[in-house]
């Protein structure tokens, strides 16, 4: 008989699962790839950057593409149930973002970040979804933000489109837990990742800097997200749903 640390530590094995993550090529999503490989998860490991075929091999397959287009998703679920037989999980975690004031976003930046950040995540839920239902349910995380739920300064078409990926999650837990699919999302603080690549000349000595308004000190780190999102994935959490977990260092609890 297993002990209860037996239990536990089966629980967050991943064996016999297959998951797609989205912005695999580098930063949170190149963590969750692996970490959910780690796990004994067979992978699909998405990007629009082709470095993400750097990943290809044995139980990680990959596919360059725009999340926020339909025919990407529809190709990158096929892909799995094609290569591995079925989706058990989905990390929604492709995302842009863009630090303008309200007055100085366009039209145009605004719908690119939305694009991607919101229908990117909503395109992929919706199909796989679909293949969940198929194979008798699944996981979903989604990577929110802290400005999904407070309002940082310089942030409006981020924070809306955030928001709009907490709410997502919020809804497909709603509408198909019943039908055994789990829906949550993540929401990090400040990670020290390239996305600001092209925009500040140091992408990681910049978000590094704000570690002081977080009261742990310092800044997370790529794979501290991507540990709460395995367990979010994993059976471990099998009464969690429609959550919004803060990885924040504490910085929404000030």
């Amino acid at each position: 008989m297993q002990t209860p640390l037996e239990n536990s530590l089966t629980a967050v094995r991943l064996d016999g699962r297959v998951a797609v993550v989205t912005g695999a090529a580098r930063g949170i999503g190149r963590a969750c790839v692996a970490a959910l490989r780690a796990r004994g998860a067979r992978i699909v490991a998405s990007d629009r950057n082709a470095s993400v075929r750097e990943l290809e091999g044995g139980d990680i397959a990959t596919l360059v593409g725009d999340v926020s287009l339909e025919a990407t998703a529809a190709a990158t679920l096929a892909l799995a149930i094609q290569r591995f037989g079925r989706v058990d999980i989905l990390v929604n975690n492709a995302g842009r973002t863009l630090n303008k004031p309200l007055l100085e976003t366009s039209a145009e930046e605004w719908d690119a970040v939305m694009a991607v950040n919101a229908r990117g995540s909503f395109l992929h839920a919706r199909e796989a979804v679909r293949a969940m239902l198929a194979g008798g349910g699944g996981a979903i995380v989604n990577i929110a933000s802290i400005a999904s739920t407070v309002a940082l300064k310089e942030t409006s078409a981020y924070a809306a489109s955030k928001g709009a990926v907490a709410q997502l999650t919020k809804v497909i837990a709603v509408e198909y837990g019943a039908l055994g699919i789990r829906a949550n999302a993540v929401a990090p603080g400040v990670v020290e990742t390239d996305i600001l690549e092209g925009i500040v000349p140091d992408s990681r000595a910049t978000l590094a800097s704000f570690g002081a308004a977080h009261p742990l000190g310092r800044v997370g780190q790529a794979h501290e997200i991507a540990e709460v999102v395995a367990f979010l994935a994993s059976p471990a959490s099998s009464f969690i749903t429609g959550a919004i977990v803060a990885a924040d260092g504490g910085y929404t609890a000030l």
